[in-house]
């Protein structure tokens, strides 16, 4: 009581102090030597014995669910809407003036996604927001990569590129708008997703008696939420791919995209170290890719590009994305079902949203 009284004097209920107690590494084996059956006794104990104020509720209440708002739901789908526009103004301009539209076309999606990303189920704390701003940059260069990466690989291999982008799909180096488009307009079910999984998970916070039953019951949680989102994500690549008439590159959108979506899941609960590390580590395996291809053509340097070329040989120029977004992504999600299926991953805070 002494040492955890600060936790017990500001908690609004006992999962709180349940949840704190797990991040500070007491297990029920602890709460044993307390007498307890759990964590959860032992916090409900914790409670009753630290003094309050008369118009503080007794007892552990249900939190109340958390609703959708129109304003994030309707942010949630902005990313999409301006990409969409950005790629059918790319198909309406020709010449000079589709470069043009292209750098305005990527300022206004990446302004969308900043406004979605600052309020609702996908926007982060105060707290949380000044230790993940390292992850911005990564994740625009692995937009950029998914972007051009696949065109400037090809072209860079047949010994180009000789010119600059066009903006065109069938240029010497090409834009692959497919899976953008589809990665910007799963943002809304990404925003769903993880409305869905604080909500459910705060829940059966609420009913399970010890720590063991909130991870049995968090662990399907949290991979049906994930498949949730990768089911709407290959639709959605689908779909673009279909309208566009050009390669989809589903495996590179949704290896990207389950990379993207468990990152924003973890730093969200507050976990960024890992987000940004595996995103920093998988930005630098792409740029590496690049830059092998280019210094092979130094003299007797020629090996470098044997590694690239055994992908490419394998998948295509969308090999390196899919291979290094994929084991990235795979690494997340080991990670996520130890960190997210705890207790203290899902303290009681109001939310404001």
């Amino acid at each position: 009581m002494h040492r955890h009284r600060e936790l017990c004097e500001r908690a609004v209920d006992p999962l709180e102090i349940a949840a704190g107690l797990e991040a500070h590494g007491v297990t029920d084996r602890t709460a044993a030597r307390f007498r307890h059956r759990d964590v959860f006794s032992l916090a409900e104990e914790m409670y009753a014995r630290v003094p309050r104020d008369a118009e503080t509720p007794a007892g552990t209440a249900a939190p109340a669910p958390v609703r959708a708002r129109a304003d994030w739901a309707l942010l949630a789908l902005l990313p999409g809407a301006l990409c969409t526009a950005a790629v059918a103004g790319l198909h309406l301009t020709h010449g000079q003036q589709r470069p043009i539209a292209a750098a305005v076309g990527a300022l206004a999606v990446a302004l969308g996604l900043r406004a979605a990303l600052a309020r609702g189920p996908l926007g982060l704390k105060d707290h949380i927001r000044s230790g993940s701003r390292a992850t911005g940059l990564w994740t625009c260069w692995l937009a950029a990569y998914a972007l051009l990466g696949d065109g400037l690989l090809r072209a860079a291999l047949a010994g180009g590129p000789d010119r600059l982008p066009t903006g065109a799909s069938d240029g010497p180096w090409p834009l692959a708008a497919a899976p953008v488009l589809a990665l910007t307009l799963s943002c809304a079910p990404a925003a769903w997703c993880a409305h869905l999984f604080a909500g459910r998970a705060r829940r059966k916070l609420t009913a399970s008696r010890s720590l063991e039953d909130f991870t049995a019951s968090a662990t399907p949680l949290l991979l049906g939420t994930f498949a949730l989102y990768l089911c709407s994500l290959t639709a959605l690549s689908a779909l673009c791919g279909t309208v566009l008439d050009e390669p989809a590159g589903h495996a590179q959108a949704i290896a990207l995209g389950a990379l993207l979506f468990l990152a924003r899941l973890l730093t969200l609960h507050g976990f960024t170290r890992a987000p940004a590390l595996v995103l920093a580590a998988t930005a630098t395996a792409q740029a590496t890719a690049l830059a092998t291809v280019f210094a092979a053509r130094l003299p007797g340097w020629d090996l470098l590009i044997t590694p690239v070329k055994t992908v490419v040989g394998m998948g295509g120029p969308a090999g390196v994305p899919t291979a290094t977004c994929g084991a990235a992504a795979l690494v997340l999600l080991v990670h996520a079902t130890r960190r997210l299926t705890r207790a203290s991953a899902h303290t009681p805070t109001d939310q404001p949203w």
